[in-house]
């Protein structure tokens, strides 16, 4: 069986006009237009994350997409950590350029999600909770990405994955998209299992070439193991305080070991560690180290998921994708293997 087989076309595959299940998350900073062309061009589903940018660089990125590919994309915005202002000329570069899907995370915004849906683009909604994924759908989400707590960057919801999809699977009508822990084919296969139509990757792309993730950045992902990650809310300049993070363990999480939650990074004091294209970087900022980034990197928010500890090399998303596709048609057949009599099983791996 090969990685373009059957067993991979589902109702998000129909749904977004793409290959094969796998969507690249859409971060904000290391998502921009090489990334997500790179992921689309492969039979995935890339999206720019362009969260707070101007309406001039979503134009720009949404035009250098479409100058890599014909195949479709999305853009992923955060209305709830966006001014009015912005999220409104967001949506209109977004709008006007008629980009095929659109992806929205954290609060639910039933008037965001009509208004994109009026503009002619599908909707995908990021939620944590059973709550948030029925209130997207009744808002006229088309498709659902539940996010377990083992996600990388920020982490709306308190459950794990495993509960958290079939919870969602089974009581939404529309595709359910697996996010959290997901790095390799063997995920993908569980993810399926449980009653998802595809899965969202967010670490598993931002250690690859095309990711505008700073060297030093994915050199950390690459190096980490199970347990690297801290779970926290010490990270939230430019997010309201509170706001929960997954990030890899540096000198700033341990400054909060003892107290990862209850954090108010906007009372304790100022100090610029870093400068990128946009200017100082504080610290305590959600801002994550990206190729322009210069200064202490190693104090800022090194953005990266439990999944991490599946990340052993530095590949192209073409590559990723490839390996996650070839290992979950791997898992299958070896599950299916498994099912069959032994004497039957016994033949089958004698003449392997």
């Amino acid at each position: 069986m090969n990685a373009n087989a059957a067993p991979f076309s589902t109702t998000l595959t129909r749904l977004l006009a793409c290959r094969h299940p796998i969507i690249c998350a859409g971060m904000g900073g290391p998502a921009r237009a090489e990334l997500a062309a790179a992921v689309s061009k492969a039979g995935g589903f890339g999206l720019l994350g362009m969260v707070r940018e101007s309406a001039a660089t979503i134009k720009q990125e949404i035009a250098a997409v479409r100058a890599a590919t014909d195949q479709p994309f999305g853009v992923n915005l955060i209305p709830g950590g966006t001014k009015p202002e912005l999220l409104d000329a967001e949506l209109d570069a977004c709008l006007r350029a008629r980009v095929p899907a659109m992806c929205f995370f954290w609060d639910v915004f039933p008037d965001v999600i009509e208004r994109a849906k009026q503009g002619g683009a599908l909707v995908l909604y990021q939620v944590g909770s059973l709550d948030d994924a029925l209130e997207a759908e009744r808002a006229g989400a088309d498709a659902i990405i539940a996010q377990g707590v083992e996600a990388g960057g920020h982490v709306r919801g308190n459950v794990g994955l495993l509960t958290l999809l079939p919870e969602i699977a089974s009581r939404v009508r529309v595709p359910v998209v697996a996010s959290g822990g997901i790095a390799n084919g063997a995920g993908l296969a569980a993810a399926l299992a449980l009653g998802a139509a595809g899965v969202h990757c967010g670490t598993a792309f931002l250690a690859t070439h095309e990711s505008y993730a700073h060297e030093y950045h994915k050199q950390r992902i690459v190096d980490a193991s199970a347990g690297d990650t801290v779970h926290t809310d010490i990270y939230a300049i430019n997010w309201p305080a509170g706001s929960p993070v997954r990030v890899l363990a540096n000198s700033v999480t341990d400054e909060v070991r003892d107290h990862p939650f209850g954090n108010d990074p906007y009372s304790l004091p100022g100090e610029v560690i870093a400068e990128d294209e946009w200017g100082p970087i504080p610290k305590y900022s959600t801002v994550s180290p990206l190729r322009s980034t210069t200064g202490e990197l190693e104090k800022m928010a090194l953005y990266a998921g439990q999944s991490s500890a599946l990340v052993h090399a530095r590949e192209s998303a073409e590559e990723v994708i490839q390996r996650i596709l070839s290992e979950a048609v791997g898992t299958l057949d070896r599950l299916q293997a498994q099912r069959l009599p032994a004497p039957i099983r016994r033949r089958a791996q004698e003449t392997d």
